[in-house]
Formats: structure tokens, sequence, C-alpha cells
């Protein structure tokens, strides 16, 4: 079998590795002429790091990521709302990593060139259609450096070509762009003293003003910093025009935007917001989107995964962890389908589907953050006691049943496979 793979990013990379693995000849077309370390910080909850640990992965993951020790969730004047420890800390039995996202395609780029080979990795080939004759598909690209006509046979094609798929894009053609739900990110990172244990991820306000940090990478040579990613969400709009400019992640911020819906705003003892983004150089800016989910991804031999099939809204950690479930739930699927790439692809669908729609609905409401949202309603200026706000077994139950909805309870990521 030949998998054809459209998208060089964390989908589509952990899809080709997953596939290798089960023995079958993957090959990956990336549009851009090189595949570089974009983005800042992510974090991987245990769920997918037990799928990249079975890719034989997780060493080099330590080398360039940090063990997320503790997740703390605050209002916008830093009092506490819920605590939790983390991966192996909390009694998983695989860690979440912090990491910076470049960090971590690069780190799935040099396993798919080590052991697929650089010829399976075909860079600066754009998309520009495909057929499915019901026994094979054929995906047609243009160099982008040549403008040479390039036309790839294959068993099955996999669109992992994110929130602006061309392989989504044919199946919907009315689609439209993506939905902005009028709230601006602006992500950087900057190296600084560590804070707390040095492996703390703070979130502090709703979903209209908010506030995240964590350290993403501990460089050995110097021992007494670390580089710290943050993260500011601001409502610029109602969602009901369309976002300001196109969303992607190497649009450079602007420093008067994003201060002014921080200086003033937030008032946290453990970080300082605003001397993390005065000291950091160059940073992004994203309007939040997402797409509304669809009734089905696969269509003959052809099928979608990652951002492609379900583009999310960028809380509770689990845009880059789906898209690695989905591989490793698309892979056996086709190793072990006897030929009936058709029926392994409705399958996946059926299996991923559901789950990762309902994750972008919750997720439009804060998903496990939405804790931080409940208790800012009710107390917008702050609260004495949280008990007289919010119980505890109220905010349990946001955060427990969002870990479970997303599978990453503790049961879930600890049960054997298979």
């Amino acid at each position: 079998m030949k998998a054809i793979i459209i998208g060089g990013g964390i989908g589509g990379l952990a899809t080709a590795l997953s596939l290798h693995e089960q023995g079958i000849d993957a090959h990956v077309y990336e549009q851009s002429m090189t595949i570089r370390e974009l983005g800042v910080g992510i974090n991987t909850l245990p769920h997918a790091i037990k799928e990249l640990a079975a890719l034989g992965l997780l060493d080099r993951l330590d080398a360039i990521g940090i063990r997320t020790y503790e997740l703390i969730y605050q209002n916008r004047f830093g009092q506490e709302i819920w605590r939790d420890l983390r991966g192996t800390d909390a009694g998983y039995d695989f860690p979440q990593f912090s990491i910076h996202r470049g960090k971590l395609q690069a780190v799935l780029l040099e396993a798919v060139r080590e052991r697929l080979g650089d010829d399976h990795v075909h860079t600066g080939h754009q998309l520009t259609g495909f057929e499915d004759d019901g026994g094979t598909v054929t995906a047609r690209f243009e160099r982008r450096d040549t403008a040479t006509k390039v036309t790839v046979t294959g068993d099955v094609l996999i669109g992992c070509d994110g929130i602006h798929s061309k392989v989504r894009e044919t199946f919907y053609p009315d689609e439209g762009p993506p939905s902005w739900n009028g709230l601006m990110l602006w992500r950087g990172a900057v190296e600084g003293e560590p804070f707390l244990t040095g492996k703390s991820m703070i979130i502090a306000g709703g979903m209209n003003a908010k506030f995240v940090c964590y350290p993403i990478y501990n460089d050995p040579d110097t021992p007494d910093k670390t580089l710290i990613n943050w993260a500011v969400v601001a409502r610029l709009g109602d969602g009901t025009r369309p976002p300001p400019r196109r969303e992607n992640w190497s649009r450079l911020g602007d420093r008067a935007d994003v201060m002014q819906y921080v200086d003033g705003v937030f008032e946290l003892d453990l970080i300082d917001p605003v001397d993390l983004i005065t000291k950091t150089v160059d940073f992004y800016e994203f309007p939040m989107c997402d797409r509304d989910p669809v009734d089905r991804w696969s269509f003959g031999r052809v099928t979608l995964l990652g951002d492609a099939a379900h583009p999310m809204y960028p809380v509770g950690s689990n845009g880059a962890s789906q898209a690695i479930l989905d591989a490793r739930c698309l892979a056996p699927l086709l190793a072990t389908c006897g030929g009936d790439v058709e029926g392994a692809l409705k399958t996946y669908e059926a299996e991923r589907l559901p789950t990762t729609a309902e994750i972008v609905r919750t997720n439009r409401g804060g998903g496990p953050e939405g804790v931080i949202d409940l208790v800012e309603e009710r107390a917008p200026d702050g609260f004495t006691a949280l008990d007289q706000v919010a119980s505890r077994e109220e905010l349990e139950a946001i955060v427990r049943g969002y870990a479970t909805l997303a599978k990453f309870s503790q049961s879930d990521v600890n049960r054997a496979r298979g």
C-alpha cells in the first residue's frame, strides 16, 4: 500500500511515522519549500505523548521540551481557582510536555527522514487537485520552484493540510473561510528567570481577557534561565465579521496592539506579563478561528486528519494532541484492512469524528478553562472566598469532564493497549 500525505505539519509527519511502522509506504508532500520551526509553545498531553513514546521519541522530546509539573487557573487578579498536577506527577504513565511547536515538528521530521528516507519528504509541492477512480487515487502538484507539473498515484490520500485545507475544500467547496469568534491571540517566547517550580503553567483570566505562560525549554548552557512561552487573548469583536487578517503563525504582532489588553488588566503575583512582553523581540498574532464540525471526513480513498478535519480553538492543549491521535488510529486500520481502504477510512472516521467534533464545540466555551469564566462571571471584581462563588464539585466537573471527553483522563491514558 502507498499513502499520499498532504501536509508536513505535526499531523502529517506523525501519520507518516505511524504508517511506516505498519509497513505502509508513506510519502509526505508539503507546499512550503522548507519545513521550518515555526510557531511558539504548545502543550502536548499524556495521551498523545503515549503515542509518540510508542514511536520511540520520548528521549528526543525530553531533550527539547519540559515535562509540565502543574497547571494553575487564576482570575485576572491572580486569585487561584484551580490547581492540578500534570503528567507523571499526577500519576499518569506518560508526561505532559510544554514544548516549542517547531521543535516538536523538527523531531518528527528528523525521525521521518531517518526511517523513511529523504526521498519520502517532498517539499515545494503545491496540491492542485486529485482524482479517485475507485481503485487508486491520483494527486496533482505544481513544483513551486520550477512550476513543473507532478502526478503521483497511491492507494490512499490523507489531507493533513491544516485549517485552509485544499483537500477539505474539494469536498466542501461552499464552506467558506474559518469562523472567527472575535478574539485575537498573541503568542511569543522570551528567555527569563524560572518561576514557581520551573515547570509550572499559569492560565489567568477567562476567554475575553486571558494571559497564559509556561516554560518550554531549558538550555543546559544557561541553567539560571528558561525560555518562557506567553500568550494573550483579547476580544476585538463579536465574531459577526471576518477576522482582520488571515490566520497564520508567521504574522508578526505589534507591541502597542497587545499591550493595551495587558497593562492594567492583569494583576498577577507569580509573573509580570508586561515585563515578559516588553522583553520579547518578535511575537505573533493570530485571530482565534475554527470551523464547524462536518458530517464526514472520508470520501472513497481520501480522508482528512488534524486541523484539516477538526480545526479548534487553542484551549485545553488539544490541537496537536488530537492530530497525533488521529494518525495513530488511522495507521493500523489501513494496515489490517485487507485492501478495503474505503472501509478502513470509514472506521477511522467513525472512531475519531464524534470525539473531535465535541472537543471543537466545547473549546468554543473555554474547554477546561471554563472554570475561570464561571468564576469571573459570578465575581468579576475578585472574591474573598472561592467556595462562596463556586463549589469544588462544580469546578471539578468542568475540568474532569473535559479530560474524559478528550480521552486524556488518567484511566484512559494508563489503560494498556488493545
